[in-house]
């Protein structure tokens, strides 16, 4: 979806108010769940007693940086300029980074931006925060406790946690031509690379992503995807390298389309997955034996990155150039061998430790069970 549809999505929600007013005056439900393109519910909701719930499906340490009261301490303009979104709010909680890099900050200032005369996401997500009975956001304090407790107290309100919302092991089988390929390989030998179906690369990006995953001397599995109407075989064979995909035969595989991705991160034979840092594919890989390799792209994704190779110490971020966020093959190719041949130095003994502590935290079913009831019973004592 094009960052215009985006807008004129907001806008024919906006314009659902007096329809979605009839149908909470029929219901008359105890409780109503809102996002931050819904900002209005909770107000609409006050006039008719019922109470809100704000979910924000972002993480913590994302929300915490980008949409807090905070955010505006200082700035003396309407928007927040590339420096002032290169650094935290005022009482931002002391993290493993200090600041953002000027292409990230660019990045961001989206989220501050009005378009058509409508409120930016920003101050949707303010508003309808300002408004609601309480938050609910998808983490838990064992991973994002300090950032937990600042919107607590930006927004002096109840602050719910779902816990992170595993999903369950995938139960269908892997496509029989995955399977088939993967088995070739040895166990955690395989780098498995996808950035979702609405994240996409540049050419010369791609480029280097590519000849990058070449470079490490392992075997790949690297899933592209490009905006809809584009032919993905002719642009592949535009984009790569001459005579890339016949180098590559049998030790690497470009695909694009959807794959099953659980099933792939859970088959024996992956051992590293580079992905965009969004929060779910984090999980997925977190709960796998897979050594992550962070290379956010836009938004949230850049602060979910911090959170996992900074605070959690669970893998490792690309380094990129500053002031637009280039990487080059060889920056790539450092942070596989990382997490996959250095495995004896400090870094990758800890990052893999760490791994495996989420891991086991991720997958432990009384835990995550745990999280679920204390949240059903905050809902509970709040009626």
């Amino acid at each position: 979806m094009t960052p215009a549809m985006h807008e004129l999505l907001k806008e024919a929600l906006d314009l659902m108010q007096p329809q979605i007013k009839t149908l909470l005056s029929e219901l008359r439900p105890q409780f109503v769940f809102c996002d931050f393109a819904h900002h209005w519910v909770p107000k609409l909701c006050s006039q008719l007693g019922i109470k809100t719930i704000a979910f924000s499906v972002f993480s913590a340490i994302s929300g915490a940086y980008i949409t807090v009261p905070a955010r505006f301490i200082g700035v003396e303009t309407e928007e927040p300029t590339v420096d002032d979104l290169k650094k935290p709010p005022c009482g931002y909680p002391q993290t493993s980074f200090t600041s953002l890099k000027a292409f990230q900050a660019q990045d961001l200032s989206y989220v501050y931006k009005s378009f058509n005369g409508r409120p930016a996401v920003y101050h949707r997500a303010v508003d309808g925060f300002n408004s609601c009975s309480a938050i609910l956001l998808k983490s838990c304090n064992e991973m994002e406790g300090p950032y937990v407790d600042f919107i607590k107290t930006q927004y002096q309100k109840p602050v719910l946690l779902t816990g992170p919302l595993t999903p369950d092991p995938p139960s269908g089988v892997l496509d029989e031509k995955w399977a088939t390929w993967l088995a070739q390989h040895p166990p955690k030998s395989v780098i498995f690379c996808s950035f979702g179906s609405e994240t996409f690369l540049k050419d010369d990006q791609l480029k280097e992503l590519a000849t990058g995953l070449e470079l490490t001397g392992l075997p790949f599995f690297l899933v592209v995807n490009f905006p809809g109407g584009m032919e993905a075989r002719a642009e592949l064979d535009r984009v790569l390298p001459k005579g890339f995909m016949e180098a590559i035969k049998g030790r690497g595989v470009v695909h694009s389309g959807w794959v099953q991705q659980q099933l792939i991160l859970a088959h024996e034979s992956v051992g590293c997955c580079i992905c965009h840092s969004g929060f779910s594919s984090i999980m997925e890989a977190l709960m796998n034996d897979c050594q992550l390799v962070l290379l956010p792209l836009k938004g949230d994704q850049f602060l979910n990155s911090k959170l996992v190779a900074g605070d959690m110490k669970a893998g490792v971020e690309v380094s990129r150039r500053e002031e637009d966020g280039y990487f080059s093959k060889e920056n790539i190719k450092e942070a596989v061998e990382t997490v996959m041949v250095d495995v004896d130095k400090e870094t990758g003994v800890s990052i893999r430790q760490n791994h495996m502590k989420w891991k086991d935290f991720l997958l432990n079913a009384e835990i995550q069970d745990k999280l679920i009831s204390n949240f059903v019973e905050q809902l509970k004592a709040m009626l």
